[in-house]
């Protein structure tokens, strides 16, 4: 007999009033603000649209926005079906997306709209659609949270959003420097894709089909700036740590896991591994992976003991063979990623006169990448450095097309450059 499937009727678990709209829609929200919203003390039902695709919605609606959050631990897995999603929309329902920014019972806006999201297009243009409708419904002051992966992600969305609003009408932009807050966070929580096997995970652990179910890890991590508090207090309670300045915490984390991530991307097919937690078995890989986060220490101002203690953390995250955090999900984007998630590292190393080896493999593993070893290409943004370094005469000229889009400012730097490229033609006759 088929299982149910997930509905509020079945669960009595009806809708929260919706106080936050989400743009975005996807496993990681679901993995991490919604489930943080989900543990106030008072829960807030949220309103989420999907980003660039409707398939989120497609597969939650007839759930009434229900899922089923598989939280794997390296032993076992807990199941919890979260009523946080009170309606879900496809991106492109303009009119319910504008009722809902004009509502004035909304007083908060996330954003999972990914690096690509902050160079304009679509979603901006969308969140100016909508704070529009806010300022002729006279519906009053909004804050909007990026929780993408970016140093000062509350400063880029303030500036994308400034743009579209000037572009649509001058007098927009005003009222949304006095009405808009937009605070910056940290979010961290490995989210792999849903398998076919953790759908049937979930229906086992519940008794309710669930087309849409989100594996996460234990680990969860939600640092904001106190703008946040003050529309949003109960998220305290709930977990999220709030601090006057979270650039420290942001760059921690985008260096460290990250960064790490990112290297283990590239370099880890070439030695033929297809998830994080394989990745981990392998001295060849923690080897470059330990000189990189050694090279992080250069710009985190943390102590030792506090530095040591998030890295062992790290390491166990990334070792949890349950996880299943496939290495080509990471490695899409690496033309948006990279110079985010290394350039300030590679610049620090530089100026003290050292050499960053890990940083270099991970740079060397990216060229390759770009060359067509590895996972698929999957980099929109990454057309004319493929043909660039594919193109390229010699390892070396290959190497200044990647150090050239990474850290621009050291393209002339002849050592960095040659040492990308001895890293490159290793792993290349190694693979």
């Amino acid at each position: 007999m088929a299982a149910p499937t997930l509905g509020r009727g079945r669960l009595a678990a009806p809708a929260a009033p919706v106080r936050a709209v989400h743009l975005g829609l996807g496993a990681f929200h679901r993995a991490h603000q919604a489930w943080y919203l989900h543990r106030m003390a008072e829960p807030w039902g949220v309103a989420a649209f999907t980003g660039t695709r409707p398939d989120a919605a497609a597969a939650l609606a007839p759930q009434d926005g229900l899922y089923t959050l598989l939280t794997r631990s390296p032993d076992r897995d807990h199941a919890e079906i979260i009523p946080t999603l009170s309606e879900v929309h496809d991106g492109a329902d303009l009119a319910t997306w504008r009722a809902r920014l004009a509502d004035p019972g909304v007083a908060l806006v996330t954003l999972t709209i990914t690096e690509a999201g902050y160079r304009g297009g679509t979603a901006a243009e969308r969140l100016a659609l909508g704070l529009d409708a806010r300022r002729a419904a006279g519906a009053g002051p909004l804050t909007i949270a990026s929780c993408d992966n970016l140093a000062g992600n509350g400063a880029a969305a303030r500036a994308v959003v400034l743009e579209a609003c000037t572009a649509r009408d001058p007098s927009l932009t005003a009222w949304v420097d006095e009405n808009v807050a937009f605070p910056s966070s940290m979010v961290d929580r490995i989210t792999p894709h849903a398998t076919d096997a953790d759908r049937a995970a979930a229906e086992r652990a519940t008794g309710y089909a669930d087309a849409a179910p989100v594996v996460t890890e234990p680990f969860s991590e939600w640092v904001a700036e106190d703008a946040l508090r003050a529309v949003a207090p109960g998220l305290a309670d709930a977990g999220v740590t709030f601090v006057p300045d979270v650039t420290p915490y942001e760059r921690r984390k985008l260096f460290v896991l990250n960064g790490g991530h990112s290297l283990l991307a590239y370099a880890g097919p070439l030695r033929g591994h297809d998830t994080v937690a394989a990745c981990m078995g392998d001295p060849e890989l923690t080897g470059p992976l330990e000189q990189w986060w050694d090279e992080t220490g250069c710009v985190l101002g943390f102590p030792p003991g506090e530095l040591a203690a998030y890295r062992a953390a790290v390491r166990g995250r990334f070792a949890n063979a349950r996880m299943g955090h496939r290495l080509a999900q990471i490695a899409a984007d690496g033309s948006l990623k990279l110079p985010v998630r290394a350039a300030d590292v590679v610049r620090a190393v530089r100026r003290r006169g050292a050499m960053p080896d890990g940083a270099a493999v991970l740079l060397a593993g990216w060229l390759l990448h770009l060359r067509g070893h590895g996972v698929a290409l999957a980099d929109p943004g990454a057309a004319a450095l493929a043909d660039g370094v594919r193109s390229a005469p010699d390892a070396h000229r290959a190497a200044a097309v990647v150090v050239g889009h990474v850290v621009p400012d050291l393209a002339a730097d002849h050592e960095l450059v040659d040492r990308v490229a001895v890293h490159a033609s290793r792993m290349e006759s190694a693979a």
